[in-house]
């Protein structure tokens, strides 16, 4: 009885129901803490406008297929990426050639939404409130529980929740971080991105397939890295017939008005963009850009890696803990094993211990995510060929093998 009483006492409210979230809410009910998640859109996703392609690591499926109870509906929503690749692209002969190729890259291709359904069906679904906006959180006296207040978007009803811990998901924006360091700004990489998912199920004319088959042989296994002239493209196959592209793009930082680093784009900005692809990339990716529904346009921020991501009660994982850039293929992945670790230290620790929990997951989790972040960093500005310190500019007509060792993913701090 003792236990039980114990038990219910922990209670943990998520604000963010992305990955982050959802993953912290599997990791802490599989601990039998009580979870609430808070998320402002108005229902669970059914797709996403603006979702793309990501890459699992060997331990982030590792977890994922622990959480949910059937594992073989993971090896139906991924497809495996067993080599890395990265090849060079001569921007007026068309004619690519490979600088890296490694062939025990164990991971696995998902559409976001495709994990984001996977993990939100594996949850009892009265744990989330949908349609709910984070408005303001504070902790009692003796830190033993957090209030937090959320504004009901439908009716705007303001809603009280009560807790032992915090947990912020809410992205690199993070409204909740923002109280603790409201003087942290993001850093903006120098350049956006272009995605698009193009949706080949049911085509009649086949010859874009079988193009971009032949200039890519290996897609459906191979996550491939197409570098140019101070510009880079990134190109993989996902379940379903649908394959996910990146194009990087060197330009001054956009101005974003509203609280998203996604931005909505024109119909001359996507001209823009297709007549800069058709300069650098071979005819049969630009045909797949082009015959791709509503790209959209990241703007590409990162930030100093933080010492510290917990305050009293309040504890932050994913994108808000370390904001990164993608090119190490870390975000998703670093988002799971937050949750994971989170999950293990109050496990170990018991509510009564929330702050050595918390100080544990801070010990184990930022000289990783920090040494992580940081060399996404480096990765991104050597694919972009813009300035390091000490460094060359990178050209992959004159690659030298140390540039060659850091294009690949396995030189990955902590990689393994």
């Amino acid at each position: 009885m003792a236990e039980k009483q114990k038990k219910k006492k922990s209670k943990v409210i998520i604000v963010g129901g992305s990955i982050a979230g959802v993953s912290c809410a599997h990791a802490l009910t599989s601990i039998g803490w009580q979870v609430v998640v808070i998320e402002k859109t108005a229902a669970p996703p059914t797709g996403s406008p603006t979702g793309a392609g990501l890459g699992l690591d060997s331990l982030a499926q590792m977890l994922i297929t622990s959480w949910i109870a059937n594992p073989h509906l993971f090896q139906h929503a991924t497809l495996p990426l067993t080599i890395d690749q990265n090849q060079a692209t001569d921007s007026s002969t068309k004619v690519s050639w490979t600088l890296t190729r490694d062939e025990e890259f164990n991971f696995r291709a998902a559409h976001w939404a495709d994990l984001h359904g996977l993990l939100y069906n594996a949850l009892p679904p009265d744990i989330f409130l949908w349609d709910h906006q984070f408005i303001s959180f504070s902790i009692s006296e003796d830190k033993s529980y957090i209030k937090v207040k959320a504004k009901v978007l439908r009716n705007d009803k303001i809603v009280e929740i009560d807790g032992n811990l915090l947990v912020a998901a809410d992205g690199c924006l993070s409204l909740i971080r923002q109280n603790f360091l409201p003087d942290l700004k993001l850093r903006y990489s120098g350049y956006c991105a272009w995605r698009g998912v193009l949706d080949f199920s049911g085509r009649e004319d086949p010859k874009t397939i079988e193009g971009i088959r032949k200039a890519y042989p290996d897609l459906g296994k191979c996550l491939y890295f197409d570098l140019g002239s101070k510009s880079h493209c990134v190109l993989y196959e996902l379940p379903n017939k649908r394959l996910n592209w990146i194009f990087y793009v060197n330009q001054p930082e956009p101005e974003i008005k509203r609280n998203s680093v996604t931005m909505k784009v024109s119909e001359d900005m996507i001209d823009e963009m297709m007549k800069e692809a058709e300069k650098a990339w071979v005819p049969e990716l630009v045909k797949v850009m082009k015959e791709t529904k509503n790209p959209f346009l990241n703007a590409i921020y990162d930030c100093d890696p933080l010492r510290q991501i917990y305050w009293d009660n309040v504890v932050l994982i994913g994108d808000a803990a370390h904001p990164t850039t993608p090119h190490g293929l870390r975000s998703t992945n670093m988002s799971i094993l937050d949750a994971a670790v989170l999950g293990k230290c109050l496990e170990k620790w018991g509510v009564e211990n929330l702050h050595s929990a918390l100080g544990e997951y801070q010990s184990i989790r930022v000289p990783v995510t920090s040494k992580q972040v940081l060399h996404s960093r480096k990765l991104g500005r050597i694919k972009q060929g813009l300035h390091l310190p000490n460094r060359e500019q990178f050209d992959p007509k004159k690659a030298t093998s140390e540039d060659l060792k850091d294009l690949q993913q396995k030189n990955m701090p902590f990689f393994t």
